[in-house]
């Protein structure tokens, strides 16, 4: 055995180039399958990762407390049933008085009485400040991405009562709350229900957690149980936009695992298959043919075992930032301390990939095994070339230049090492090809509405714990608005909760008044309002409820009805929204002043100047500049990442290839550059050979990635429950096409012109010493 890894070693210190290049490859394709299968972990359950770690309540039940007592609910929680259960806690429904909106809040919203953010089930995250211990002490909900100025602030309550002073903000995933307070201060804020939290066995479907719950409360009173909330609903309400990260990062994570194993499969066998010759002079010297299998696979193991090792941890070093890029954004950003590179995937890829390795070279070595030391020293001296050869006569007839000629026939030299190679080219052209696509959908998606406004002002202003009104009427804040230095277009909004006849699912009517009533909405079908009494729905609106467009609808708001024409449809996944005309919103609500104006500028006007135009011409108003799109920088920039990462794979597969090849056709060169071919020629042999591999895997691959694409883009529409524009998803023209068919051969041309240079370097004396 000692002499097995004298061997092993004096190989790997000798064969310095292949160490560092079977190292590299290891190294990049393990960090690459780290953050691959990482993406897949993560987009496969992300709301379930963060729901598990903060132990979410699987029911939040809602009780009476005239119906049934602590004592009762407690007793109830302790049945075989349960798995686990926080409370009983005293709820109270609360309703701000003016000035509360600077806190992120709503008009009305829940507090319970905790003693603390821990627990069996609904574990809180407290990131900033400290619990409230005592009265007049209140703890917000909020997510960590706000930032914690407002620590120490006054929250003012209803009906006199006094203050409740924020002493920290905790986050809950499962929305149980919308403030704490301490049990000793509940009580001052006329607790109405009875909280208590569960965990369940089973929890896969509605009905499972439905009987289950029946089965705790089936010996409380018949009225005892006045409300409760599955955690399904909620997790498909705030996992939306998470869900429509995880059909592209799955493309993607499936992509990098494929190229990733194909890469070092063809490094491994292609380097054991280049030292056959290496391997007959072992026999030769009385090495057995399992001590001669020992060596290469402890050669081939030890490089390998080292890239793997620093892969992975450069690939968790990688996946953290990445994953914070990632999921950020209106409701994926809940994820973003929860997805992380699971345990087993470190362990899969230091123990798989080594053994991708093994396998990999055992085929070849097992092959070395059987022959005998003559023929495996001239198995390593040169390659069997016939079928390039063959190739390479007829190209030979051609006009092509012969450096061209020759290089067009080696890939049929080493047609398995070949195909290695292709198949990575064309994973890599896949990708590229993909990503073009999915970039494009979501600038257009980003861009639409773009040049509607680029200033909205809001009609309110908080300062100092006091909300503010517009000094000017609205008449005169529309006029104001427009007057100002740069605007072009000024548009009000107002939007007003109504019911739609027939529905349980609530209503958000929004009215536009003004200069462009379309904003950035994006029609999808029909056509704009024009006349009162019109409306266009979102998307999400038209499949809850059952509407198409052509159908007419009933909105009530108090006493009034209006019977309204669903006359378009446009991009929207809120399903509650439906936009108006003025007239049709104040036909129902006829006091309803706007919430906001939406100003379009001239070109070559500042934005923040103008914003500081409208707070110099009325403090009582809230200037916003508006911001790009950040879900579809984020799903580009993840993308771009991506994509340069697998694609620098590729080009490493394909630098492994030239090295071989180079490494088997020494003695060819050799006797090319002594009839003359200039290291030129050499270069431009070398690089063809890769470029014909290239085009071929742009052949396959621009298909392969059109295919994905149609097959992704649904199913991210389908998660946030919109319909795109046809412009937005025709993407496949001639132009980009032509421009992608170059992408395998930059590919296979950047991964070959290093070592086809070196090649081309080579001395006819430094070939002919080594044969």
């Amino acid at each position: 055995m000692r002499a097995v890894w004298r061997a092993a070693r004096a190989a790997v210190r000798r064969r310095r180039l292949q160490t560092l290049v079977i190292a590299l490859v290891t190294l990049t394709s393990t960090a690459a399958m780290v953050v691959a299968l990482g993406l897949v972990d993560a987009a496969s359950a992300p709301f379930d990762k963060a729901f598990a770690q903060q132990r979410g309540p699987h029911v939040v039940a809602a009780f009476d407390p005239a119906q049934v007592s602590g004592a009762q609910l407690a007793k109830a929680a302790r049945q075989p049933g349960v798995e686990a259960a926080a409370g009983p806690y005293a709820q109270a429904t609360v309703e701000l008085p003016d000035g509360s909106m600077n806190f992120g809040l709503g008009n009305e919203i829940s507090v319970v009485g905790r003693a603390g953010p821990d627990g069996p089930v609904d574990r809180l995250d407290l990131w900033a400040g400290r619990w409230a211990t005592r009265p007049g002490e209140v703890v917000l909900n909020r997510q960590s991405d706000w930032t914690a100025d407002d620590l120490g602030k006054r929250l003012p309550m209803p009906s006199g009562g006094p203050d409740l002073t924020v002493v920290g903000f905790a986050f809950d995933l499962s929305r149980t709350a919308d403030a704490w307070v301490a049990p000793e201060q509940i009580d001052a804020l006329h607790p109405t229900v009875t909280q208590m939290l569960f965990r369940f066995p089973d929890a896969s479907t509605d009905k499972r957690l439905r009987a289950q719950l029946a089965t705790v409360t089936e010996e409380l009173p018949a009225d005892a149980l006045a409300a409760s909330r599955s955690y399904l609903s909620l997790k498909h309400q705030v996992s939306s936009s998470a869900r429509a990260f995880t059909p592209y990062l799955m493309a993607f994570g499936i992509l990098g695992i494929a190229v990733a194993v194909l890469i070092v499969a063809n490094v491994v066998s292609g380097a054991v298959i280049s030292g056959f010759r290496h391997i007959g002079v072992l026999k030769a010297l009385g090495f057995t043919p399992g001590q001669v299998v020992a060596v290469y696979l402890t050669m081939i193991s030890v490089p390998a075992v080292l890239g793997c090792a620093v892969g992975t941890a450069v690939g968790n070093l990688l996946a953290r930032p990445f994953f914070g890029f990632v999921f950020t954004g209106p409701d994926a950003g809940v994820f973003h301390d929860t997805v992380t590179v699971a345990p087993w995937i470190n362990a899969l890829t230091l123990l798989g990939m080594p053994a991708v390795c093994v396998l990999a070279a055992l085929g070849p070595a097992l092959r070395a095994h059987r022959m005998s030391a003559a023929r495996a020293i001239s198995a390593g001296s040169a390659p069997r070339a016939g079928r390039a050869l063959g190739i390479q006569r007829r190209l030979a007839g051609s006009r092509l230049p012969r450096s061209v000629s020759l290089g067009m026939g080696l890939p049929f030299a080493r047609p398995g090492r070949s195909a290695l190679t292709l198949a990575a080219v064309v994973l890599g052209v896949t990708t590229v090809t993909f990503a073009t696509g999915l970039a494009t959908t979501m600038t257009r998606f980003g861009e639409a509405g773009r040049d509607a406004f680029q200033v909205t002002v809001y009609a309110s202003n908080v300062k100092n714990g006091k909300e503010l009104q517009p000094e000017h009427t609205d008449s005169e804040l529309h006029s104001l608005l427009g007057e100002l230095a740069g605007a072009t277009e000024v548009t009000a909004r107002a939007s007003v909760d109504v019911r739609l006849v027939g529905s349980a699912h609530p209503v958000i009517l929004e009215g536009r008044r003004g200069d462009r009533t379309q904003l950035d909405s994006v029609l999808t079908a029909g056509r704009w309002t024009r006349a009162a009494g019109e409306v266009v729905a979102g998307s999400a609106f038209l499949r809850q409820n059952g509407v198409r467009v052509g159908d007419r609808v009933s909105l009530e708001k108090g006493g009034r009805a209006e019977k309204v024409l669903v006359v378009g449809e446009f991009m929207q996944s809120n399903a509650r929204v439906v936009v108006s005309g003025w007239t049709t919103l104040t036909a129902l609500a006829p006091d309803e002043r706007p919430i906001a104006y939406h100003v379009a500028l001239g070109d070559g006007t500042d934005p923040d100047a103008y914003a500081r135009a409208v707070r110099a011409a009325d403090s009582g108003t809230t200037p916003d500049v508006r911001d790009a799109n950040t879900i579809t920088q984020t799903v580009i920039g993840s993308a771009t990442a991506l994509t340069v990462m697998l694609t620098v794979v590729a080009s490493l597969g394909v630098f492994n290839t030239v090295v071989l090849n180079t490494r088997d056709r020494r003695r060819d060169l050799g006797m090319l550059k002594s009839i003359g071919m200039t290291p030129r020629q050499v270069t431009v042999m070398t690089v063809t050979s890769m470029a014909v591999l290239g085009a071929l895997g742009s052949l396959l691959g621009i298909p392969l990635g059109v295919a994905g694409y149609q097959l992704v883009i649904p199913r991210m529409v389908d998660a946030v429950d919109i319909t795109l524009p046809a412009y937005m998803t025709d993407v496949w023209r001639a132009p980009a096409l032509a421009g992608l068919a170059l992408a395998g051969v930059v590919i296979a041309v950047l991964g070959a012109f290093v070592p086809a240079r070196r090649a081309g370097r080579l001395t006819i004396a430094e070939v002919l010493r080594s044969e």
